[in-house]
C-alpha cells in the first residue's frame, strides 16, 4: 500500500495535466527484480550504488522488520545522494534505513506507528513524532500506508499549484487531503469502541506509560473516580479489569517489538514495564493458557 500510495499520484498527476511532470525509477540492492509483501514483483531500474542518476527525490520505502536491514552499501549510497543535493525521504518502515545512515541525525521525523517503539529504542536522540508525514527541508518521512498518498499530493500541490493536488485527490477519490501534523491511529473512542471520558483518560495513560507502568490509584486519580469504580467502569466497557486491560497493552506492545526489532528478550522486558525476561515470559504463556481455556 505504501509504495502503491506513493507513485500512483505522480502518475495521475502526468495524466491529468496532459504532461510528463514526473518520472520514476526503482532501485533495490543487487538490481533485478523485489518481491512485495503481497507477492507482486517490481522489476528494478538501477541498482543501488549508481552514479549517474537523475534524480529531485529519492524515497525508501520498507516493509516488514526494518530494523533487522542492514546493507553498508545502501547506507552509503544514500548519504552519497543527501551530499549531491537530493532531497531523501523514508516511507513507512524506510525511515529506520535513512536514520542508519546517519541522515536524521538532529531531525524531526514520523514512521508507522508499528514501528515508533523500536525506533525511538534503537535512536533515541531522534525527535519522533506521530504524524502522517513530516517534512525538513531535504528530509521527508511518511509513516506509510494511505498517508503516502497525502504527503505526494502536497508535494504535487508545492510543485504545481492546488489545482492539480486537488484534482489528482477527486480521481482517487479521497475527498480531503491531510495535512502532515494528522494522526496516524484511530481516535481511542472508535479504536475501543467507548466514549466514557474517564476510561478514555485511563487508556490514554496506559499506552504513554507502558515502561514504567502506573499504580491503579494513579489511574483512578485521571478519572476522578475511587479504584473500585473505575474497576467497574472497565469491566462493564472493555470486558477486563484494570490490571488485565494494562496487562494486555504491555504484552501486545512487547510482541510488536519482537516482531519489528532486534532488541534481546531482556531489552523488551524492560520497554514493557517487567522486571526480567522471564516475568515476561511468565505473563505470556499465562496469557497463552488463559486464550486457549476461554477458546
Amino acid at each position: 500500500m505504501s509504495y502503491t500510495a506513493a507513485v500512483e499520484p505522480l502518475r495521475a498527476a502526468n495524466t491529468l495535466s496532459g504532461c510528463p511532470l514526473y518520472r520514476w525509477w526503482h532501485a533495490a540492492p543487487g538490481g533485478g527484480t523485489v518481491q512485495a509483501s503481497n507477492g507482486v514483483t517490481i522489476l528494478t531500474d538501477v541498482e543501488v550504488g549508481a552514479v549517474e542518476l537523475d534524480a529531485d527525490r529519492v524515497f525508501v520505502c520498507a516493509g516488514g522488520n526494518p530494523a533487522t536491514f542492514d546493507d553498508p552499501a545502501v547506507s552509503a549510497w544514500l548519504r552519497d545522494l543527501a551530499r549531491k543535493g537530493v532531497t531523501v525521504g523514508g516511507i513507512s518502515g524506510g525511515p529506520y534505513l535513512l536514520a542508519r545512515a546517519g541522515l536524521l541525525t538532529g531531525r524531526r521525523c514520523t514512521l508507522h506507528w508499528e514501528h515508533v517503539p523500536a525506533f525511538e529504542e534503537r535512536y533515541p536522540d531522534i525527535e519522533v513524532v506521530r504524524s502522517l508525514f513530516e517534512m525538513q527541508g531535504d528530509r521527508i518521512t511518511c509513516s506509510g500506508g494511505i498517508a503516502a498518498l497525502d504527503l505526494m499530493l502536497n508535494l504535487i500541490e508545492q510543485d504545481h499549484g492546488p489545482g492539480l493536488a486537488a484534482g489528482v485527490s477527486d480521481w482517487f477519490l479521497h475527498n480531503q487531503m491531510r495535512e502532515g501534523l494528522s494522526p496516524q491511529r484511530m481516535d481511542l473512542r472508535l479504536r475501543f469502541g467507548i466514549r466514557d471520558p474517564r476510561v478514555l483518560r485511563v487508556l490514554a495513560a496506559m499506552e504513554s506509560n507502558l515502561e514504567t507502568p502506573l499504580s491503579k490509584e494513579d489511574f483512578a486519580g485521571l478519572a476522578r473516580v475511587s479504584v473500585r469504580q473505575l474497576e467497574r467502569l472497565f469491566r462493564d466497557l472493555l470486558g477486563a479489569g484494570l490490571h488485565r486491560s494494562y496487562l494486555d497493552l504491555r504484552l501486545d506492545r512487547a510482541h510488536q517489538l519482537r516482531r519489528e526489532s532486534s532488541m534481546g528478550a531482556a531489552e523488551i522486558a524492560a520497554a514493557t514495564g517487567f522486571a526480567n525476561a522471564d516475568e515476561l515470559s511468565r505473563a505470556e504463556r499465562r496469557r497463552r493458557l488463559q486464550a486457549g481455556a476461554s477458546g
